[in-house]
């Protein structure tokens, strides 16, 4: 299995926020090549500001393990993480974040770097990639919000 596959899942997931009104971007957590945790944005529909994609795979994942601990596991989001689910990544002990394309307001890996002050507390960092499935993630991210200004 490579990236490809469980960027793709995580499109999935973005594909069902979409279709549910919401910002599409989906998260999958992998350990091992399987997929043990899925998540979409879910904000709207569970009227909760921490509803974000990640923090759902986390939680799904956490779940399946039977354990907060998820070490030895990677990260595939469709949108780089903001500051709040870059907090549960490093609470979760997650291996290694997997990102498709930049979030230019709310990043916190690459478009606004915590890393220094972040690896001083913890002792360690997530390896991080960018770009696996870049334009077709931005090219749903664009449709959504095209889609939201039409209707305003």
């Amino acid at each position: 299995m490579d990236d490809q596959f469980f960027m793709n899942a995580a499109y999935q997931e973005a594909l069902k926020a979409f279709d549910d009104g919401e910002v599409p971007v989906g998260a999958v957590v992998e350990k091992e090549g399987k997929i043990i945790g899925r998540g979409y944005n879910r904000m709207e529909k569970c009227i909760d500001p921490t509803a974000h994609a990640e923090i759902l795979a986390i939680g799904a994942a956490s779940t399946s393990l039977q354990s907060w601990r998820l070490e030895g596991c990677n990260l595939f989001v469709t949108l780089e993480p903001c500051l709040m689910c870059l907090g549960a990544i490093m609470q979760s002990r997650i291996g290694a974040i997997v990102y498709a394309t930049a979030d230019p307001r709310l990043g916190a890996l690459d478009t606004f770097f915590y890393r220094q002050e972040i690896e001083r507390a913890y002792g360690y960092f997530p390896a991080i990639k960018s770009g696996t499935m870049r334009d077709e993630c931005a090219a749903l991210l664009r449709s959504f919000f095209n889609k939201v200004r039409e209707k305003e």
